[in-house]
């Protein structure tokens, strides 16, 4: 039955509507990840409210592009700026702008993205082919179990929080508290809503752009002119990039699943997985010394690993509605936007495993499109870094508030929009992390329904979450040990340092 929905899905990718759609999905992504200070999770925000007229699968698609798409755009300002577009592509520079000054931008930029793209299309297939198995795991799991994964999911603000935890933990609870405004889920109950306005509650899309897209902007305000500062030169050979890649296959592979394996953890995402690709190049190398000072082998890693990241980060966010990063996170509220919940229906065949199948088909022509305009347009990519930031900011802003406002025709949403702005803003500022604070607004809902459900199911007995032998829920019990170590284990590995 999977394999028939598969052929659908091969189907529905052939549609020149959907391939226009991945084509302009990953075109916006490289120019976003191109530029530092947006990003993925900033553009898919944007993208966002604007999906609204589309089918589900069409916006989906769109928004996964642009996710892709930054992931090697990234990698542009990286080579020529020394300044990484994203986050993921940080461990990029220390190789790739030593070569860049040497002359080869041409070279390091090909590399980039052959190994982008290879990577990309090796763990999205390995995704497609252990499918079966991914989806057998996650129709085990039932209502108590995703309410448990839901609080899990908050339980990584202590990973992903780097810093003070007391700050990670006060921003997830921030997040949580967002999200008990509105009705509530299953009674209707009214909190905080004496406004009709907020009777639905806080919009999730407003929050992310405000976070994200808002608060960025008010960063790069205080920036004058371009993004880059002088002249940028690509010189070097793109064929001989191009030979480098394919010479290494172990690297490419190793990065990839090093990617892949990273990214589906919730909370670590691509920036993890860039430098452990990275370390891991360096310490296999025979020539640990010539990294950082030009060495092909570090640009590859680095970036064999973002691509490998997507298809990783897609397996919790799919399958239990839990963001292993912020990018991610907005892919979830698209989902959601859609009507499209994140769980067992996105891997049957009566719900929307044609969907799932058909994402990942995209991803892999989103590959070969990534390959076919990093080699082709290579000579013209120093152009992106120099857009002026006059022209950026109020593109952005106006589209966020003009997508917002579209998506529920509802003031309060400009006001959500303007307020997670500034809060957004002042987090980074103070490192409060934003990451804690998403999972807070992501899984908050999630949390809460499956709870009310479960303890229907228990005649409000919470025991159906920790006695397999009345219940026989056997996974539970070992989804709260993990809590538990979660929240416990960071204080006993001080107290056994001490």
């Amino acid at each position: 039955m999977s394999f028939a929905v598969f052929l659908g899905a091969v189907e529905a990718l052939l549609n020149p509507v959907t391939l226009g759609w991945i084509f302009v999905g990953i075109m916006i992504g490289i120019i976003v990840g191109a530029l530092p200070g947006l990003g993925p999770p900033l553009g898919m925000a944007i993208i966002l409210p604007l999906t609204l007229p589309l089918q589900p699968a069409d916006a989906i698609i769109l928004l996964i592009g642009v996710y892709s798409g930054s992931m090697y755009g990234g990698s542009i300002a990286a080579v020529l700026i020394n300044t990484p577009g994203v986050s993921s592509s940080a461990a990029t520079m220390f190789d790739g702008y030593p070569m860049s000054k040497q002359g080869k931008a041409a070279e390091a930029l090909s590399i980039s993205a052959t190994a982008s793209a290879i990577s990309g299309l090796f763990t999205i297939t390995a995704l497609i082919l252990f499918s079966p198995l991914l989806i057998t795991m996650v129709l085990a799991v039932g209502t108590p179990e995703r309410f448990l994964i839901a609080v899990l999911g908050l339980a990584m603000i202590t990973v992903v929080t780097r810093g003070s935890v007391a700050k990670g933990i006060l921003a997830g609870v921030t997040g949580l508290l967002v999200t008990t405004v509105g009705s509530a889920p299953m009674t209707l109950d009214r909190r905080y809503a004496d406004s009709l306005l907020l009777f639905d509650g806080i919009d999730f899309v407003a929050v992310l752009i405000g976070l994200f897209a808002i608060a960025e902007m008010m960063k790069l305000a205080g920036q004058e002119g371009g993004i880059a500062e002088g002249d940028v030169v690509i010189g070097g050979s793109v064929l001989e990039g191009v030979k480098t890649t394919v010479r290494h296959p172990v690297t490419i592979v190793k990065s990839g699943m090093i990617g892949m394996i990273v990214g589906a953890i919730p909370g670590a995402g691509a920036t993890v997985s860039n430098f452990v690709a990275y370390s891991e190049a360096v310490r296999s190398s025979d020539d640990p010394d010539s990294f950082g000072t030009g060495n092909e082998m570090g640009v590859l890693a680095s970036e064999a690993s973002n691509n490998g990241t997507v298809a990783g980060s897609l397996v919790p966010a799919l399958s239990f509605g839990i963001p292993g990063s912020s990018s991610t996170a907005v892919l979830i509220g698209g989902l959601l936007m859609h009507n499209l919940r994140p769980g067992p229906s996105m891997f049957q065949a009566d719900g929307n495993l044609l969907l799932t199948y058909t994402m990942l088909l995209a991803l892999l022509a989103g590959n070969v499109l990534i390959l076919a305009f990093g080699l082709t347009m290579v000579t013209k990519l120093g152009y992106l870094t120099k857009i002026d930031t006059d022209y950026i900011i109020p593109m952005v802003v106006v589209l966020s508030f003009l997508g917002t406002y579209a998506l529920r025709v509802n003031p309060i949403d400009i006001v959500t929009i303007i307020f997670f702005g500034v809060i957004g803003f002042y987090m980074v500022r103070y490192n409060y992390s934003v990451i804690a604070f998403v999972l807070g607004v992501v899984l908050g809902d999630i949390a809460e329904d499956n709870l009310y459900r479960s303890l229907q199911l228990s005649d409000g007995s919470w025991m159906i979450f920790i006695n397999p032998f009345e219940y026989g829920r056997w996974i539970s019990p070992f989804i709260v040990l993990a809590i538990v170590a979660l929240l416990f284990g960071p204080f006993i590995k001080r107290a056994i340092s001490r």
